[in-house]
């Protein structure tokens, strides 16, 4: 796979999981009285934008995507054990920012490794 194709797939691959986070932590807190809630749905709002925009991209570069479902699967348990522990609004900040921060340095490790031979729409997306 070129660097172009690897970074859109890592890229698909993080949106991805943030939707299925966020999604997950929005049925979790569904009825419990959390003021984080409208912050997670602008966090959902904007990983489905860029969830779409790696889809469509990787349609046009003809490329299957695949599901990491162990991925998926460890980080909902590990969040349903927090958050049973303790639904805070502290504690749901500190979970959003480690998922954020996994997110933006996987992205920056792939950006810096292929910066100079992916295509630029796809580093402008990832950035």
């Amino acid at each position: 796979m070129d660097e172009t194709n690897e970074l859109l797939m890592h890229l698909y691959e993080t949106a991805d999981m943030g939707v299925k986070s966020t999604k997950k932590l929005l049925k979790i807190l569904k009825n419990k009285d959390n003021k984080i809630k409208g912050l997670l749905e602008n966090e959902l709002n904007q990983y489905e934008n860029f969830y779409k925009e790696a889809k469509n991209l990787l349609n046009k570069h003809s490329i299957k995507p695949c599901k990491k479902i162990m991925a998926n699967m460890v980080a909902n348990t590990t969040m349903q054990m927090e958050i049973d522990k303790d639904n805070s609004d502290s504690k749901i900040a500190e979970i959003l920012s480690r998922g954020f921060i996994m997110g933006v340095t996987g992205l920056k490790k792939k950006i810096s490794d292929y910066e100079k031979e992916a295509s630029h729409k796809i580093i402008r997306l990832a950035k």
